[in-house]
């Protein structure tokens, strides 16, 4: 590395660049052929920090920064570099060997490069850059992950106007990277204040994506290695919880939004969270046939219930910040709303949880009609299966509380066979029974006369009586 490292120092900063490239490429390229999962070692990851991130190799003198075009021709040189890579291990490692965070001070400018050329991959559609951004998304720690996320939200919903349709095209070039966009923003903007609530043009293009296909929260998960953990301070492996999470603090987040703001209306765009809420369960049905085709469901979870621990305890006390006088509304919708996400989520085995770690969990929420329902579980004794645990939660159409099933019954013993009557004689046939005399005509009776009419009692309509009509039913209220 020290003699590649001398000849490009008599280089100027865009051509030594193409060449760290160059040499990086072969040296990768041999070592993919003796090992799947080459060893990236320090001298690498100091030619790249210094010819391509302009950090000198000695810490203490000030390295060169490029201008405004020589960073632009940079990003184009990177971009084409990995678009004409043919060789997908040698790209993600030369990608990773770029971008991952190595806890120093070329920290910096690396993740502002890595926006910048992410930035560039989605304006030109380059779908190389944006598989290998998805995979860095995948395994860095989640936040570096947001500030990705962050630059591309600032890029296209709020320095050119409009220009989020740019950023909404990617849907049918990289599905994979809009899942890992979309794990990435629900987890930057939690809702904790106003200023980390989703834009509007954001929320409406996410929304769009989801409900357009639904399958697009699962992508990652289902293309990813089932590991039993995952790492601590790194994504999800679906957007899905992130999305429970926004579609159930909305409407109080906007009503203590509101409240702020002197109660003056604002945008709520609850119709956008209510057709979200709508495209996520919609995805944890289509959860539920890859879980039963893979023999997994009932014993992988995609929400943990660790995760719903900090959701319902937000969600409690948004509750009691904004009482009932004030968002008795709200309230109810996002009680439903939780409620509705962990009937379906337990019914297709995307949750596993007891009964009764589900009544500590939602115990000091308020009350809400349809979570009693959800809380209650089944109380029939199932049938055993071979892939669920026992006790949990597979199935919601049971009997409620208070009307247990009813005990099988003692199984009849089988009657003993009657003999044979014995045949009946014949009787003999009667005699004929003599004719009966005619009878006489009877005389016309005399017709009766005509009986006055009653006249209507004042204030009762007059109805007809109908026999044949039967008496309405009419329920009491």
């Amino acid at each position: 590395m020290s003699e590649i490292r001398h000849s490009l120092l008599r280089r100027d900063a865009l051509s030594a660049a193409k060449e760290v490239l160059y040499h990086l490429d072969i040296y990768f390229s041999s070592q993919l052929q003796n090992a799947p999962v080459p060893l990236v070692e320090k001298g690498p990851i100091e030619l790249l920090e210094e010819f391509i991130f302009q950090i000198p190799k000695d810490r203490s003198s000030h390295g060169k920064r490029l201008g405004a075009i020589q960073e632009l021709q940079l990003l184009e040189i990177l971009c084409n570099y990995f678009h004409e890579q043919t060789k997908e291990p040698v790209r993600q490692v030369i990608f990773n060997s770029l971008f991952s965070p190595q806890g120093n001070k070329a920290d910096e400018p690396r993740m502002a490069l890595l926006g910048k050329l992410t930035s560039m991959a989605v304006a030109v559609c380059r779908l190389p850059v944006l598989e290998s951004a998805a995979s860095w998304l995948q395994r860095t720690p989640a936040v570096y992950c947001v500030r990705l996320a962050k630059a591309l939200v600032d890029d296209y919903c709020g320095l050119v106007p409009g220009s989020i349709q740019t950023l909404k095209q990617i849907f049918n070039v990289s599905p994979r990277f809009c899942c890992q966009f979309i794990t990435a923003v629900a987890a930057y903007y939690d809702m904790s204040t106003e200023d980390l609530l989703p834009p509007h043009d954001l929320l409406e293009m996410i929304v769009s994506w989801i409900f357009e296909d639904p399958r697009l929260i699962l992508i990652t998960f289902l293309n990813t290695p089932i590991t039993a953990n995952l790492p601590i301070g790194f994504l999800d492996f679906s957007p899905l919880m992130g999305l429970v999470h926004w579609c159930i603090i909305a409407p109080l987040a906007y009503r203590r939004k509101q409240k702020a703001a002197g109660g003056e209306p604002i945008r709520d765009n609850q119709n956008l969270y209510s057709k979200l809420h709508l495209s996520v369960l919609q995805g944890l049905m289509v959860l539920q046939t890859h879980l039963t085709e893979k023999g997994l469901y009932g014993r992988l979870a995609l929400v943990l219930f660790e995760q719903l621990v900090p959701l319902v305890e937000e969600l409690g006390q948004l509750c009691e910040e904004l009482n009932p006088l004030n968002a008795e509304q709200e309230m109810e919708l996002a009680l439903d709303r939780l409620a509705q996400a962990l009937q379906v989520s337990m019914a297709t085995g995307a949750l596993i949880c007891t009964r009764d770690d589900l009544r500590t969990l939602c115990s000091r929420l308020p009350h809400n009609n349809l979570m009693q329902l959800v809380i209650s579980g089944p109380v029939q004794p199932q049938p055993a299966h071979p892939t669920l645990t026992p006790a949990y939660y597979p199935h919601i159409h049971t009997p409620p509380l208070g009307y247990p099933t009813l005990p099988a019954l003692p199984a009849h013993t089988a009657l003993s066979t009657h003999t044979a009557l014995p045949a009946h004689t014949t009787l003999p046939a009667h005699a004929a029974l003599p004719a009966h005399t005619a009878l006489s005509a009877h005389a016309t009776l005399p017709a009766h006369a005509a009986l006055p009419t009653h006249s209507p009692l004042s204030g009762h309509p007059v109805q007809t009586f109908m026999p044949g009509m039967a008496f309405p039913f009419r329920p009491m209220r």
